[in-house]
Parts: C-alpha cells; sequence; structure tokens
C-alpha cells in the first residue's frame, strides 16, 4: 500500500476537522505541514471510502466547509501531455521524411466536401497533421501545457478521450459550415477544445462559491481571449479554432455538472482504449 493526498493546503482548523471525521470511521490516515497549509494523506486502497465520508460529513455540515477547494484529485501529476507531443512530433517526421506530407493531407485531411460525403474519419486524422515544422511546434506546446492541464483534473484517459472529442466535433461542424472547398490540417482544433474544457471547469468550481458568482466569468472571457489571440493568426482556421472551443465548454460542463468526484483507474483505463480505438479505426479508415 502507498499512501495518496486526500486533501492539500488545508488550514488548521480543516485538517482537525477532517482528522477526526476520519479517525472516527477507522481510516487510517497521516497529517502533515505543507507549504501553504495542511495536507491529509490515506492508504490507496482507503482513498474511495475515504472521499465519500468527507463528501458526507461536508453534505451534512454545509457551514463548516470553509476551504475553497478541498478535493484533492489525485491526478495531479502527468506527464501525458509530453508523450501525445512526441506522438506528433514522430507522426510528422514520418510523413515529411517520405517526402508524402502532400498526399497524406490529400488523403487524411479535414476536407469539408469528403466529410459531408461520409469519410467521417479525416475529422480524426486531420489532427494529427500539420502543414510544416513551425505549425507543429506551435501544437505540441499547446497540447504539452492544455492537455496536461485537463488531464490534471479529469485524468489521462476521460482527459484524452474529452479533448479528441472537442477535436472530432470542431472538425465536422466545420465541415457543415464550408460544404466544400476547404480543406486543414493540425491539432489546435483540439487544443482550443481543451482549452474551452478548462475554461468551464472554472467557471463552475467559481460559480459554486460564494460572492464568486461575477468572478466565475473570468476563465470563460479569458478562453474567449486566447482564441482572439492564438487562433487567429496567418493562416489559422478560426471557425474550426471557434467550435472546438465551443464543443470544449459544452463538455467540461457536462463534466463539472455530472461529476462529482475524481474517477477510478478503471474508468480511466476504459477512457484511453477508447481514444487509441478511435484514432486506430479512423487511420484505417473505418468510419
Amino acid at each position: 500500500m502507498s499512501l495518496i493526498l486526500l486533501f492539500k493546503n488545508l488550514s488548521e482548523d480543516d485538517a482537525d476537522t477532517y482528522k477526526l471525521v476520519l479517525s472516527s470511521t477507522g481510516i487510517s490516515h497521516h497529517l502533515r505541514k505543507g507549504g501553504h497549509g495542511w495536507d491529509i494523506l490515506v492508504n490507496d486502497t482507503d482513498y474511495e471510502k475515504a472521499l465519500i465520508v468527507i463528501e458526507q460529513y461536508l453534505k451534512e455540515n454545509q457551514e463548516v466547509q470553509t476551504t475553497e477547494a478541498p478535493l484533492y484529485y489525485k491526478y495531479q501529476r502527468t506527464y501525458t501531455g509530453i508523450w501525445v507531443s512526441v506522438i506528433l512530433i514522430a507522426c510528422h517526421v514520418a510523413i515529411a521524411t517520405g517526402d508524402k506530407s502532400d498526399l497524406f493531407v490529400k488523403e487524411y485531411g479535414s476536407s469539408a466536401f469528403h466529410i459531408l460525403h461520409g469519410e467521417l474519419y479525416r475529422s480524426v486524422t486531420s489532427l494529427m497533421l500539420h502543414a510544416n515544422t513551425l505549425h507543429l511546434m506551435g501544437n505540441i506546446v499547446g497540447i504539452a501545457v492544455f492537455g496536461t492541464a485537463v488531464c490534471t483534473i479529469m485524468g489521462w484517459g476521460v482527459g484524452w478521450l474529452m479533448i479528441l472529442a472537442t477535436g472530432i466535433v470542431g472538425n465536422l461542424i466545420n465541415a457543415l459550415l464550408y460544404t466544400s472547398g476547404h480543406i486543414s490540417v493540425g491539432a489546435s482544433t483540439a487544443i482550443f477544445g481543451a482549452i474551452g474544457i478548462l475554461s468551464a471547469h472554472q467557471f463552475f468550481k467559481k460559480f459554486k462559491q460564494s460572492g464568486q458568482k461575477i468572478k466565475a466569468f473570468i476563465p470563460l472571457s479569458s478562453g474567449l481571449a486566447l482564441l482572439g489571440i492564438l487562433g487567429s493568426g496567418e493562416n489559422s482556421d478560426l471557425m474550426a479554432h471557434l467550435f472546438g472551443f465551443l464543443a470544449g465548454i459544452l463538455l467540461g460542463s457536462l463534466y463539472s455538472l455530472f461529476v462529482k468526484r475524481p474517477t477510478t483507474k478503471v474508468y480511466q483505463t476504459c477512457s484511453l482504449i477508447v481514444t487509441l480505438f478511435i484514432l486506430t479505426m479512423a487511420w484505417l479508415k473505418v468510419f
């Protein structure tokens, strides 16, 4: 068994209260002084039980919940954003080395005409293609930063499935808008989807706090500002970026409204398998 964080940066009063609640239910725990408050750790086998016990206590005693964000997501550390960036680099190098970039864009790019004529796989494969090295470098920075941020909240499986979904939805709606004569490539649609997910998550996080309802709109406006600054440059597909961002807002909102605690490793694994399955089937042109 190993210890994992259940709470982070608690006030001393909150730490004492939660310690008593855990002790009363026989859950073994460890209290330590952190950089900005008190941390509580529990055995990994007791994590779910401890989370339920504390949530039940807070529900029955809402007046004592003074900590802004007491529940600590155990997906805080993840390096999957870096790994996805490496995959994008490898994909680009493999295509560029064989001097087949134009062919791949024609066969797998997000062509509005071909998507509307049944080649839906293009909405997926185009996310992994890039016009040139500069285009690639900008996107791997974005996916490493914003993709990793999403996965610290949603987890390394659910997070990437949601990001992929926003990219697909963004490309599909973009195809409906243009109908023909338009083709695009790049992971930026999914990146702005990740920004939308983060914006929605921060909105609901602040909106639920007393006296923070006006400030809750700051994350949304910040997301729109990023869309304007990063998503409207020369040769950028602004509409695809916008649709990806809006898809992220929708999925992030649904997650914040209906998922009340970090999903288990089983769900994370299944979500990652689904993500890889969609990517594989797309490259095989199954749909």
